[in-house]
């Protein structure tokens, strides 16, 4: 009798992958946070970062997981598997227009936004943006300009944090700390 195979998917590869690696208590420490997420299965980003190593980069799947705004590890895995030389501005922006959590923002730029040739002029339309979220991705990006752009930085830093705004008041915070740090 022969053995039965089962062929799986990349996106249900990636969600059997999800459900392996889920760690309850990390989850259950998200969602009292206050993680907007319907779906947390707590994987940490070495977990991600293994998980994008074992799957062909994909810009069609990576636009599915960027999709489904519901579970937080499909946003984390989106920018993991977006092939930078397919990435266009108009598809970058919208990405960063829709990362809503500040931990999205982080992966999102980290992973792929600042490897991209056009990421300080994102940075510079996010800077525009009226939502909080949006401005903090714009920061995130500008500091991929340190120490060359230092004064425009801590300028826009500054700006920022004249607004109080909490979410973005440690990132600014960082930046002028850091700024000051490398200036001495």
């Amino acid at each position: 009798m022969e053995k039965e195979t089962t062929q799986f998917n990349d996106m249900q590869r990636i969600k059997r992958r999800f459900f392996a690696m889920r760690n309850g208590a990390l989850a259950d420490q998200l969602r009292r946070a206050g993680a907007p997420y319907r779906i947390i299965f707590g994987l940490n980003l070495p977990q991600l970062t293994e998980i994008a190593a074992d799957t062909p980069q994909s810009a069609s799947l990576a636009e599915r997981l960027w999709a489904n705004r519901t579970t937080r590890e499909s946003l984390l895995l989106a920018p993991m598997l977006y092939p930078m030389g397919a990435m266009q501005p108009a598809t970058a922006m919208r990405w960063a227009l829709t990362a809503d959590t500040p931990e999205v923002v982080d992966v999102l730029c980290h992973k792929l936004l600042r490897r991209l040739d056009f990421c300080f002029d994102i940075a510079d339309e996010l800077w525009q943006a009226p939502a909080p979220i949006n401005r903090y991705a714009a920061l995130r990006l500008m500091l991929n300009r340190f120490p060359q752009q230092i004064d425009s930085l801590v300028e826009r830093a500054r700006q920022e944090a004249e607004r109080h705004d909490t979410l973005t008041a440690s990132l600014c915070r960082q930046i002028i700390d850091e700024a000051e740090f490398f200036m001495e």
